[in-house]
């Protein structure tokens, strides 16, 4: 009997349209067509899988051989290489299984201490405080370091915005200089930098490590561990929440719960408490990502507990809970403190609800729905002196809230909601009265008062954004930095420079003029030009 072939190249043809179809298909996020092809292309594998075992008229030995074949062709691909990780637009990431896991060292090894567990450590310069600051400037000295701070996510105003240093437009003739680089643990924590300290969280099999590093060296100044480990296929491995500084103390939130009270300059602990132990509360899919918020003197973390205990605010002093609020199950969003209708409020995205606290006493101010069922993910932003912007990815898109002060008692409407800037990881910036924004990776400037976008070009993939005075950092998923002139009627990209390679999705931090730069595998410190 003949083979009969027909239906092979029918399902072949069939395959090929479905995917083709997903792909061109306009109302589909990066996400959603990447798992739709997924769909077909294993849909189109399993029905030719049944042709070939059933249909095909070819003899028992060959459909046996074939069979044999491709199951030996699976376990060998599975036996050479892994699946390290997925990107933001669900992408696997394969690596060979033979490579290292971390950067090796090189034939000179660095005068540093090396963390218990740790990969050899890569050499690295040893410059002063002096070397990072203006040429122009003195010499450093502790005081004079403070100002070289970024003490917690998205800087000192929480917004991603900072007013300085004057960025040099030109890196061709003056490109970023690396100053130092260094192997780190596991996750997806950024930094958060004050006195001279630059303090992350790392995975260390399994410990999960509050890690300070000198910033002007990057040597390791001290590590503090706990037992705790956080690791899925999609999500990754380690802590994902960026430390916050206050005062001497460094906070930090882990992502399986774990909340640190640290000494800024030793790592002695304060404080513990375990914040989804504490309020029966459930970690997300993703782990625990939201940093810690330090404001009145209390540390506010977003828990997730039932009861009352969505946010919950811890006395900085001494970890004693000073007030709870909410009932919305967490998101993976940092609190806001934000100053609307003259009234400053703690507005918080959690994962069906947007809520505004007052930061003071938790009692709550306003809330409005807000869709759910997908990670919401960016911190809520102040466009005007009444109005809130929040973006999330997955098809959502942008909303607007007018808050109103009716004698004394706050309420907030939308004003309106626009897909057409979906931010899934990164977070917002404003500027000059526009919002800049990465609508599935591809960076959009947008109009607050209307949602009208004024223009969308550049793919990024999904990384992160920073403003410093009139220039935007834009930091790529795949590791590059890139210098942007943020203009109302088109991109005006004047530079770019490759900072780390693969997968960076942490976010960026600027001490002076020292931008500090890290992923799951290393950390590295460029000093970047200025005029």
């Amino acid at each position: 009997m003949r083979p009969r072939l027909w239906p092979a190249a029918v399902l072949l043809v069939v395959g090929a349209l479905w995917a083709f179809a997903v792909r061109r298909a306009s109302g589909l996020d990066g996400q959603a067509k990447n798992l739709q092809t997924a769909v077909a292309l294993v849909g189109t594998a399993a029905a030719l899988a049944c042709w070939f075992l059933f249909l095909s008229r070819l003899s028992r030995r060959a459909r046996l051989t074939g069979a044999v074949a491709a199951v030996a062709a699976v376990l060998a691909l599975g036996a050479l290489f892994r699946i390290r990780g997925l990107t933001g637009d669900f992408v696997p990431v394969i690596e060979p299984r033979w490579t290292r896991a971390r950067p090796a060292a090189p034939a000179a090894p660095a005068a540093r201490p090396v963390l218990p567990g740790a990969p050899p450590p890569v050499a690295a310069p040893a410059p002063t405080l002096a070397t990072v600051a203006p040429a122009s400037a003195p010499a450093a000295t502790p005081a004079a370091a403070d100002e070289a701070a970024f003490p917690q996510f998205l800087g000192p105003s929480r917004d991603g915005t900072l007013a300085g240093p004057a960025l040099a437009r030109d890196w061709q003739a003056r490109p970023p200089r690396e100053v130092w680089r260094v192997p780190v643990g596991e996750g997806w924590s950024g930094f958060a930098v004050a006195r001279g300290v630059a303090v992350t969280q790392e995975q260390h099999d399994g410990e999960e490590r509050v890690v300070a590093y000198d910033l002007a060296t990057g040597r390791l100044r001290w590590s503090h561990g706990d037992a705790a480990r956080f690791a899925t296929t999609i999500a990754g491995v380690g802590p994902r929440a960026t430390p916050t500084i206050a005062g001497e103390r460094v906070f930090t939130l882990g992502a399986t719960g774990i909340l640190n009270a640290l000494e800024l300059q030793t790592g002695r602990v304060q404080w513990t408490r375990n914040v989804l132990e504490e309020h029966r509360a459930v970690s997300p899919e993703w782990g625990k990502s939201s940093s810690p918020v330090a404001v009145d003197g209390r540390v506010v973390i977003s828990v997730g507990g039932t009861g009352g205990r969505s946010l919950v605010a811890y006395d900085a002093r001494d970890g004693a809970v000073a007030w709870s609020a909410g009932s919305d199950r967490s998101s993976y969003s940092t609190p806001a403190v934000l100053t609307l209708a003259g009234r400053r409020q703690l507005v918080a995205l959690g994962a069906a609800s947007l809520t505004a606290l007052d930061p003071s006493s938790g009692a709550l101010l306003w809330e409005q729905p807000f869709p759910g069922g997908q990670p919401n993910v960016a911190s809520p932003v102040a466009t005007g002196p009444d109005r809130v912007l929040v973006s999330v990815g997955y098809g959502i898109g942008s909303k607007s809230y007018r808050v109103d002060d009716h004698g004394g008692t706050l309420a907030a409407a939308l004003v309106w909601e626009s897909p057409r800037l979906k931010s899934k990881f990164a977070n917002v910036v404003v500027h000059d009265g526009l919002v800049y924004g990465l609508d599935d990776g591809v960076l959009t400037c947008l109009d607050p008062a209307t949602g009208d976008r004024r223009w969308k070009d550049g793919r990024y993939g999904h990384g992160q954004l920073l403003l410093v005075g009139a220039l935007l950092l834009v930091q790529t998923e795949d590791g590059e930095i890139v210098l942007v002139e943020p203009a109302p009627d088109a991109l005006r990209e004047l530079g770019r420079v490759r900072v780390l390679s693969g997968k960076t999705w942490n976010p960026p931090a600027l001490a002076g003029r020292l931008l500090l730069v890290r992923n799951d595998r290393e950390a590295a410190a460029f000093q970047l030009p200025v005029e």
